[in-house]
């Protein structure tokens, strides 16, 4: 099955005519007719009734339409946005963020977006990945970068790349020398960590437990830019993702292994409906900022 036979299905559906979906197809009749009866044989199920001349579509045409219809109005969507010229794309970004993308990747793309779409604004939060679940859903929000929620079938979940979780201690840490360390190392270390709250946090006890070490965990920040600032000054250590280091100065960051953290950022977004079309243009940005290696280089 091809996009060209969900067109002809849903230009039937609409109109309940061989003649008028055929015309707005710019198929012959006879065509798209030999195409509907294609779908209908590989799906082994019938789609529309032929009763006389009327054409009335089934219960299981009608459920198969209301299933692709947002597919198709998301393919169009996208299309109309390779097209249509910068100043075309209007209205607001309204985009959450877990904190470790909101150092430095969240900023490159900001500004490289509004220089190609300088009438847009962005509204960006930073919010914990329940948070951003949450006002996905209620439709206060139309992009999160965060993780794959589990098991979650409102939405879509677009992986970016894979990033490894780093211990990081001050350049004078008995730690700061070491090209890797192991996690069971980390047994009885004092450190500083997100709060458990936080799918991160809750990543990295996992691994712990499977290493069987338990650190001190002695100071619990919500804030990666103060923890890193912490870290600069005290003896603790902390495990964060790379994106999230903006500034190196002071600390060193020595990758972990034995087994090494890895997390999955994505883009996220509701099923179903049309994705505005300068959100669409903002995910196409954070790819391009990625690809190009900006907002990534030199940190956690």
């Amino acid at each position: 099955m091809e996009l060209r036979h969900l067109r002809y299905f849903a230009a039937l559906a609409e109109t309940l005519n061989f003649t008028r979906a055929a015309e707005k197809c710019h198929v012959t009749q006879s065509t798209l007719s030999h195409q509907i009866k294609q779908m209908e044989t590989e799906l082994d199920t019938r789609l529309f009734e032929r009763i006389g001349k009327r054409v009335v579509i089934t219960e299981a045409g009608d459920t198969f339409l209301s299933r692709i219809m947002p597919a198709l109005q998301q393919i169009d969507g996208a299309v109309s946005t390779l097209h249509q010229p910068s100043d075309a794309v209007q209205g607001e970004v309204r985009v959450a963020v877990i904190q470790s993308f909101n150092t430095r990747l969240v900023p490159a793309c900001i500004s490289a977006f509004l220089d190609r779409y300088p009438a847009l604004r962005i509204k960006v939060e930073e919010l914990p990945q329940h948070r951003i679940v949450e006002r996905l859903k209620s439709g206060d929000l139309d992009l999160g970068i965060a993780y794959r929620p589990p098991d979650d079938q409102d939405l879509w979940f677009e992986p970016l790349y894979n990033e490894e979780m780093v211990l990081v201690v001050a350049d004078w840490h008995p730690f700061a020398s070491r090209k890797r360390v192991r996690m069971v190392e980390l047994n009885n270390l004092r450190m500083t960590l997100l709060p458990p709250q936080y799918s991160t946090r809750q990543l990295i006890d996992e691994h712990f437990r499977s290493a069987n070490a338990q650190p001190q965990v002695v100071v619990e920040l919500d804030s990666i830019g103060a923890m890193i600032q912490l870290i600069r000054k005290s003896e603790l250590a902390g495990i964060v993702g790379e994106i999230a280091i903006a500034d190196t100065d002071g600390v060193s960051v020595v990758p972990l292994e034995n087994p090494t953290p890895i997390r999955t950022p994505g883009l996220l977004w509701m099923r179903g409906g049309g994705v505005p079309a300068a959100s669409q243009a903002f995910a196409k940005q954070i790819r391009r900022v990625l690809k190009d290696g900006q907002g990534q280089d030199g940190g956690t």
